[in-house]
């Protein structure tokens, strides 16, 4: 191996390190791992308890629905009531974090005791004609005239 395949194997490697370690992917690492676990929450709140209360109502548990595409023993089963459970508790976890960010925006305002500080002005009026001149300026570009240095 060459000298300057293995300085460039290097960089890679660091560069490759530089962006493991940065702040946003590790960010998203733990939202994935929280991610999954909340998957598990929300999966478990769809079959254990809203399945069967759907099922008291409308006599249907759509995880036992599927169909058989074909004859014999080894014939494709099609279960779209696993799929229709899925759809479900996607639509209950996008909801659910929906709420969840609602809140945690809508409390950050409430307790947010940072206020927006109003910028700097850039500009000033002239006390001769009125016009807007830059802040900096100390002669009128409107009507030339000389302006003193604490006027604002």
């Amino acid at each position: 191996m060459s000298k300057e395949r293995k300085e460039k194997g290097k960089g890679f490697i660091a560069e490759f390190k530089k962006f493991i370690m940065r702040g946003n992917v590790m960010d998203m690492a733990v939202g994935v791992i929280v991610g999954g676990a909340f998957t598990a929450i929300v999966t478990s709140l769809n079959q254990d308890i809203l399945t069967p209360i759907l099922g008291i109502f409308g006599g249907t548990d759509f995880s036992g629905l599927y169909l058989v595409l074909g004859e014999g023993e080894a014939a494709p089963i099609l279960y779209y009531g696993n799929f229709i459970t899925a759809v479900i508790n996607f639509l209950i976890t996008a909801f659910v974090i929906f709420l969840l960010l609602k809140g945690i925006n809508s409390l950050t305002r409430k307790f947010s005791h940072e206020q927006e500080k109003p910028a700097a002005p850039t500009t000033k009026k002239c006390p001769f004609c009125k016009s807007e001149i830059a802040i900096d300026a100390t002669r009128c570009p409107h009507c030339t005239s000389q302006l003193e240095e604490t006027e604002q």
